[in-house]
């Protein structure tokens, strides 16, 4: 497993991560304690040494998880954790430095931690991401040593550029893929130049990027691929990227001709993420342990060939992008 520095924190990690938005079972079907603590162990075998995680994620249980795997533990893992979106009291009152300190109080209790490595903002809506005094509120909460860096999950492009403007940004946790390549224009290199991380969610666009679904799959009630396949919950950008199923499986029928010899679709869609240097980590999630092997593979593979990443690059710009839906 390659290693990469986070932004300017002076800290490496593992360029492939883990996401662990299922561990919550509450928007990917459900998971079993056992089968959590299987793939976090799958993980750390596997050369990985961050962790990202959210406290609405099965309202605690995700950061719960976690904690309960790190407890005893000698090797360091680096757990990025999101506030903003838990239920109680919920949105828009979770949004005062009061509840920012409750809910960053209760994520450390449940990692069983003393301070959190990198907590995020989780995808607050643009108009409070212009507020100065959210950026004041965590430098305090790092005064006060209960975070060591801090920041944001964003949906768009737009909001990315707007937290850049800020000074103590850690990083940004951003949408992309091979259906999802609009940061490329301008938020790189932006964050290259400003020293913040890029850390990539969604890399394999919920599973279609797996190559491993048809028109036949379906999806059980509680995940989001289900119940937020148009954006009936949350952002539809969060659910395929934003692409609809059957078209996204069109989508896909054609990229599988393209793959490398030597790798599987995934790893291909992994490897032209991890090409370019302004990214940090990726983090895919996985809901059993063999995923865990198959995506930190992705770390050892050579780089995709220049003709392969501007075949790729057409074919976003002149195939995909009429078909995305939601903030990007």
């Amino acid at each position: 497993m390659k290693m990469r520095p986070l932004g300017k924190t002076g800290i490496k990690v593992s360029e492939v991560g883990l996401g662990t938005w299922q561990m919550g079972g509450t928007s990917w079907g459900k998971m079993d304690d056992k089968t959590a603590q299987e793939i976090l162990q799958t993980a750390v075998e596997q050369g990985i040494n961050f962790f990202d995680t959210a406290d609405i994620y099965g309202d605690g249980i995700s950061e719960e998880r976690i904690g309960k795997f790190l407890k005893g533990r000698s090797e360091k893992i680096f757990v990025a954790t999101k506030w903003g979106r838990f239920p109680q009291p919920g949105w828009p009152k979770n949004y005062s430095f009061y509840n920012l300190q409750t809910q960053t109080d209760n994520s450390l209790r449940r990692l069983g931690v003393e301070a959190l490595d990198l907590t995020q903002v989780h995808c607050l809506p643009t108009e409070y991401l212009r507020k100065a005094e959210l950026f004041e509120w965590f430098n305090i909460l790092k005064e006060r040593g209960k975070i060591k860096n801090f920041g944001f999950s964003v949906e768009s492009v737009e909001q990315a550029m707007l937290c850049l403007e800020h000074e103590g940004v850690a990083s940004l946790q951003i949408i992309f893929n091979v259906f999802r390549q609009n940061p490329l224009t301008d938020l790189f290199a932006k964050a290259k130049e400003k020293g913040v991380a890029l850390i990539i969610r969604l890399p394999l666009a919920s599973g279609l990027l797996s190559g491993k679904f048809t028109e036949k799959t379906r999806f059980v009630e509680t995940d989001h691929r289900h119940f937020n396949r148009d954006g009936q919950a949350f952002n539809v950008g969060e659910t395929f990227s934003g692409v609809p199923f059957t078209q996204g499986l069109r989508l896909v029928d054609e990229l599988k001709s393209w793959v490398p010899k030597g790798m599987t679709l995934p790893q291909m869609a992994m490897r032209w993420i991890l090409d370019f240097e302004a990214v940090s980590v990726v983090i895919p999630g996985a809901t059993k342990p063999q995923q865990i092997k198959e995506n930190a593979f992705a770390s050892s593979l050579p780089p995709l060939s220049p003709e392969l990443h501007q075949k790729l690059k057409d074919f976003y710009e002149n195939t995909v992008v009429q078909h995305i839906r939601g903030a990007y």
